[in-house]
């Protein structure tokens, strides 16, 4: 986190923090902006397996993140139980030799237990903790926490108050991903459906199912709580989207910009990477004159969402939370059609692995750090040299580009249906 200085004022620079399920996408978060990621360490995150790091994996990832001065942050944050702590006694070590930035927790169990092991490891506090008063963050910074992400129920100007009641701890907040319809997360419903504990890292996401409200002695007769002709989620939130509101996130006094999805795809992290670096550079650059730029919204709307909100942060807003989401699934108009292997300057063309179906004369774009480029689908060739009339899933194919490209730069297709 550094300073930018505008008209000899010194501007507080938050960091954008990434989501990284895995190896390729922190390398992707990394080339489309991030200054922090954020990963999972096996058995102890509250993600699936499929986003978690093993050891091997996360110092492998930590010597990248690092040669490119970017941070990274692993996550202890389950509720352990008895037969938890041995694990986490020994990840806790292996942490602190690889050398990460911070871990992640929610449990004084095991908060305790780092301050045994590797008492000079930084902590940062997570959500699931439900931080919402100065009060709580000064007690967690008693206990050795240098961070708090706090709770998602705040609206900014409570932020504020805490930051200014409590400058020597960084804040942390969610600005862009999906929201659970409980307390700061902690949810029992996927435990209580399924068996799968959402506080251990297993939701089953039933808020995501499809509900009717049923009178006892009526059954044949269900409420429907929305106008939607078809039916209602009645635990489903839209998804978080603060974006055109950065200036009000800064003057609030916040050290780290969280973007929620350690599940999501490469080409969500690659979108929206680089949509809010570019955003964030802009507020601090000019809080006063910041305007979201239509494009930005444009970006954000290309990746999968379920309809956007801005959750409880706007105090004028807040008791007219409009987070429900009544659409029947998440909305796309763009997907992954596959990432640069290689750039070949002497012949003018990047290879790339695809990974869906690619159909000559589909509209495909190349995104850039800095740019994005419209490719020529019909130009595709095959490692020989032929035109591909379709390549698909793992196929190696080239395309003609005029410019320098990085390796693992994302390639998108616009899907035939939203």
């Amino acid at each position: 986190m550094g300073q930018a200085i505008e008209g000899g004022v010194a501007v507080k620079h938050p960091e954008l923090l990434v989501p990284a399920g895995n190896l390729e996408k922190l390398r992707t978060a990394i080339l489309y902006g991030a200054d922090a990621v954020y990963t999972g360490v096996e058995g102890l995150s509250l993600r699936a397996q499929q986003a978690e790091f093993g050891m091997a994996d996360l110092e492998v990832g930590v010597r990248i993140a690092h040669q490119q001065n970017v941070k990274v942050y692993a996550a202890l944050n389950i509720f352990a139980r008895n037969s938890d702590l041995k694990m986490v006694r020994q990840r806790v070590g292996e942490l602190a030799e690889i050398g990460v930035d911070a871990v992640l927790v929610s449990d004084p169990g095991i908060l305790g237990i780092i301050r045994q092991v590797a008492p000079g490891l930084p902590v940062h506090l997570s959500t699931q903790a439900n931080t919402a008063n100065a009060a709580a963050v000064r007690f967690w910074h008693g206990q050795g926490v240098s961070r708090v992400v706090l709770a998602r129920e705040l609206n900014l100007k409570e932020v504020a108050e805490i930051g200014a009641a409590v400058p020597e701890v960084e804040l942390e907040l969610f600005v862009h991903g999906a929201m659970c319809l409980a307390y700061s997360g902690r949810c029992l419903l996927s435990a209580y459906q399924t068996g799968r504990s959402a506080n251990r890292g297993e939701c089953t996401h039933p808020c995501r199912w499809e509900y009717t409200l049923l009178e006892r002695t009526r059954p044949e007769d269900p409420l429907i709580l929305t106008e939607d002709e078809r039916y209602s989620y009645l635990l489903s939130s839209k998804d978080l989207r603060m974006i055109e509101y950065l200036p009000e996130i800064l003057a609030a006094g916040v050290s780290s910009l969280k973007i929620e999805g350690r599940m999501k795809t490469v080409y969500y992290v690659a979108v929206v990477t680089r949509t809010y670096r570019w955003a964030l550079d802009a507020a601090v650059r000019d809080p006063e004159g910041y305007r979201c730029d239509p494009a930005w919204l444009e970006e954000l709307d290309k990746v999968s969402n379920r309809d956007y909100t801005t959750g409880f942060y706007l105090e004028e807003k807040e008791k007219e939370f409009a987070g429900l989401n009544t659409e029947q699934s998440y909305r796309q108009s763009h997907g992954l059609a596959g990432t640069v292997l290689a750039y070949l300057p002497a012949e003018g063309k990047i290879l790339v692995e695809l990974r869906n179906q690619l159909v000559a004369g589909a509209e495909t774009e190349l995104l850039l750090p800095d740019a994005t480029i419209t490719l020529d689908s019909k130009a595709m060739t095959d490692e020989t040299g032929q035109p591909l009339a379709a390549g698909h899933n793992k196929y190696r194919v080239y395309f003609p580009v005029d410019r320098a490209v990085p390796v693992g730069a994302v390639l998108r297709r616009r899907l035939a249906r939203v």
